[in-house]
């Protein structure tokens, strides 16, 4: 291949991956625009202007309050932190995926999810303020994964690290899974285990509320900002440590950033709105078959796919019954079987 036609291959594929990423933020932009009308409080979208327009200019009237509660304090953060939540798991899935050489690598592949769990179950069984409850689970999301890197760092050897970074993660995993079902198990069953169950399972419906946006904005800033500008690195990870140090890239640095970053946006996402599956480990596969293995369009397409994901199932959550499904158990029915046919798409890559 000539160095023109290199060329004119290089910039057909920038082309293709800006046109996916625009055509991910206009479907992101109309799914936050639909989602902002459905519910079981439906809202036509003429009258959401409106709305919009007296709010702007302060001269909501008395029959506007109802509505307007219900776009400004419950319906709109709630969107805002679905996808930001959607765009953090996907990216963190991600960028693990290239850190492990493995495209079946979820976000809470080093314990993060297990440890948050407990952390939370504990605030809950103790009866702690929200508040509390989410800095338990975070720290203990984060301190799941720190005791996993010590355990590699102490444990493993040259290029065994990551092989055993992953071993000691499933370790640690269900250890912590054990602890919760022991809290679980002692738990008031009136009001404590069903609060844990449905903290467990997942849901927007406490954590909705713009203090948690602009958590998560700042998180999510603080996490991803790092990734997206090494992308470069990340490719050459994808490639193993060895072709990675070959390249110039910092291995030992390059991968405390992305663990760090990762576990991150992992963590804080957990400890939000509690835990969702399956969103870290297929988004990265769906946005793959869509820009490629290149991670200067993968993770930003990622994130876009991922928001958009997590919106869309959070409305179907909202209006499938007259109460309200947690989430996580629709990223699971609709992941699962999502993720089956992608195996079986990509099988004749994998073979």
């Amino acid at each position: 291949m000539s160095s023109n036609e290199r060329y004119m291959h290089v910039r057909k594929e920038l082309q293709k991956e800006r046109m996916i990423l625009l055509l991910l933020a206009v479907l992101l932009l109309a799914a936050s625009i639909l989602s902002i009308t459905v519910g079981r409080y439906a809202i036509p979208l003429d009258r959401i202007l409106v709305l919009l327009r007296r709010a702007v200019t302060g001269t909501l009237q008395d029959g506007d309050r109802a509505e307007a509660t219900v776009l400004f304090v419950i319906r709109i953060p709630r969107i805002l932190l679905a996808i930001l939540v959607g765009a953090a798991l996907a990216i963190s899935g991600a960028a693990y995926q290239g850190l492990f050489q493995n495209p079946m690598v979820s976000p809470d592949i080093l314990g993060v999810s297990s440890g948050a769990s407990v952390g939370a179950a504990l605030g809950l069984l103790l009866g702690l303020s929200s508040g509390w409850v989410h800095v338990l689970a975070f720290l203990f999301g984060t301190g799941a994964v720190f005791f996993v890197v010590v355990l590699a760092r102490t444990i493993g050897k040259g290029n065994t690290r990551i092989l055993i970074m992953v071993l000691a993660g499933s370790v640690i995993s269900s250890i912590f899974s054990s602890f919760t079902s022991l809290m679980k198990y002692v738990a008031d069953t009136d009001e404590q285990l069903p609060a844990i169950t449905f903290w467990l399972m997942g849901s927007f419906t406490k954590s909705g509320n713009y203090k948690n946006v602009f958590i998560m904005l700042a998180v999510a800033l603080a996490g991803t900002a790092p990734l997206l500008m090494m992308r470069w690195n990340i490719n050459a990870m994808s490639f193993g440590e060895q072709e990675a140090q070959a390249l110039g890239v910092n291995v030992r640095r390059t991968r405390g950033i992305i663990i760090f970053c990762s576990t991150l946006l992992t963590a804080s996402s957990v400890c939000i709105c509690g835990t969702i599956g399956w969103v870290g480990l297929i988004m990265p596969h769906i946005t793959r078959f869509l820009v490629g293995p290149n991670y200067r369009g993968l993770l930003p397409a990622s994130m876009l796919m991922g928001g958009l994901f997590l919106l869309v199932v959070d409305n179907v959550s909202r209006v499938i019954i007259p109460g309200e499904l947690p989430i996580g158990i629709l990223t699971s029915l609709l992941g699962a079987p999502l993720f089956i046919y992608l195996l079986f798409r990509g099988r004749k890559e994998w073979t």
